[in-house]
């Protein structure tokens, strides 16, 4: 590799910090969108613009959905178990 390359590289030291707040989350459509349009590309034997849209669209939809659900099951168990076990046990669940 030339240096310029290296360079580059090398300044990849600190990793980005991204929030948990709901805003922050939006950095998860880039994401959710590469993820559906290669995936969609590689299962279809031919690509025609108005079906590859509508099919990569519908998967975009239900992997948003999936996380969505996935997150508020998640939200919570984390509150069941750090707010409301504890005050039925009388204790702290640390």
């Amino acid at each position: 590799m030339t240096i310029p390359v290296w360079t580059l590289l090398a300044s990849f030291t600190v990793p980005m910090r991204i929030d948990t707040d709901p805003s922050s989350m939006l950095w998860l459509l880039p994401l959710v969108v590469a993820i559906a349009v290669v995936y969609k590309a590689t299962k279809v034997h031919q690509i025609r613009p108005a079906a590859f849209a509508k099919e990569t669209a519908l998967l975009i939809g239900s992997i948003m959905v999936f996380i969505t659900v996935a997150a508020l099951v998640l939200y919570g168990v984390a509150w069941l178990v750090t707010d409301q076990l504890p005050a039925m046990a009388g204790g702290s669940a640390f």
